[in-house]
């Protein structure tokens, strides 16, 4: 499925939610929404769902989009937080796998590899599951419908490490689908995109390839122990003590290369035990970088220096 975005446009009162978005999904890609509490990610996904109605045009493979019912049949969505319906299970996955045209064996076998056993549970309403086998029961009625767009919206958050695993391979092998990623997950990213949307204040700051933005984010926490008086080169190379005769810094991975070598000349004997984690974060407001070169480009507020591990988010090692 392929979708374009035209001036879209939203307002609830005297708030923005989108600003004139201008974008193109291709029919096939893998892409990651991003953007932090207040960039219009959750608006810009109910409209592209039809949900929402805005001002401007978006088009389903160059036509207008039609009705809920149409486009229904057409997609699947993973919501981050699933309803708590007082419907049982077997009703739930009969009215799915009628309306879809699914086999049960086929939704069974994808939640049994999600680790849900839907015979188990297949009396009790879903209100009554845990929020991890809601998520799986959601997971495989999604997974097992022969759609055209995917939308994942912070899919893996109730999912034990087993599971994630599992969805992960199997959104991986999907070949003839549109998916649309909401994570903050840059495992998630790497395994499953190849392309980026971020949005900041309701406008688009970043479009263009996965390897790009995730590159530019890319980053090392560098930890070092040492003895005798070099406070004041460690000082001056951006290091912040701690205990112990620990310092610390987080760096990119450019400094990271030049610093390294730095620190053993200029420490020598001096230096008792040296620790580099590698890391990934996003920056979800501030610079982002450009599609083409890889230079950042201004967002809609100062880029946040990287000074400490706590805005190190995922670590990679």
């Amino acid at each position: 499925m392929r979708l374009e975005l035209r001036q879209v446009t939203k307002h609830y009162g005297r708030r923005t939610a989108l600003d004139t978005v201008d974008l193109t999904i291709a029919s096939g890609a893998r892409v990651a929404l991003l953007g932090p509490n207040g960039s219009g990610k959750p608006t810009l996904t109910r409209a592209i769902l039809g949900l929402v109605r805005c001002d401007g045009e978006i088009l389903v493979d160059g036509q207008p989009l039609g009705s809920r019912a149409e486009l229904a049949a057409r997609l699947a969505y993973v919501p981050q937080v699933t309803p708590q319906l007082g419907a049982t299970v077997d009703e739930i996955l009969g009215a799915v796998v009628s309306l879809r045209g699914l086999t049960r064996a086929t939704v069974v076998e994808i939640a049994a590899e999600l680790g849900l056993d839907l015979d188990r549970v297949r009396r009790q309403a879903v209100r009554g599951l845990s929020g991890g086998m809601r998520q799986k029961l959601f997971i495989a009625l999604a997974l097992a419908s022969p759609v055209e767009l995917l939308v994942l919206d912070e899919p893996t958050a109730s999912l034990d490490a087993a599971a994630r695993a599992r969805f992960l391979a199997r959104v991986a092998a999907i070949r003839d689908a549109t998916v649309l990623l909401c994570s903050h997950r840059l495992d998630e990213l790497h395994a499953l995109v190849d392309h980026v949307i971020a949005l900041a204040d309701g406008h688009v700051a970043y479009d263009g390839p996965a390897a790009v933005y995730l590159d530019a984010r890319q980053a090392a926490v560098i930890e070092l122990r040492q003895r005798g008086d070099n406070a004041a080169w460690l000082t001056a190379n951006g290091f912040s003590p701690g205990v112990g005769g620990w310092w610390s810094r987080a760096v990119s991975h450019a400094e990271k290369l030049a610093l390294l070598p730095a620190a053993l000349a200029a420490l020598g004997g001096g230096l008792d035990d040296i620790v580099v984690r590698d890391t990934d974060r996003i920056d979800l407001e501030g610079t982002f970088p450009s599609p083409l070169s890889g230079a950042p480009v201004p967002g809609h507020s100062p880029p946040p220096r990287v000074a400490s591990r706590e805005t190190l988010e995922v670590s990679r090692g």
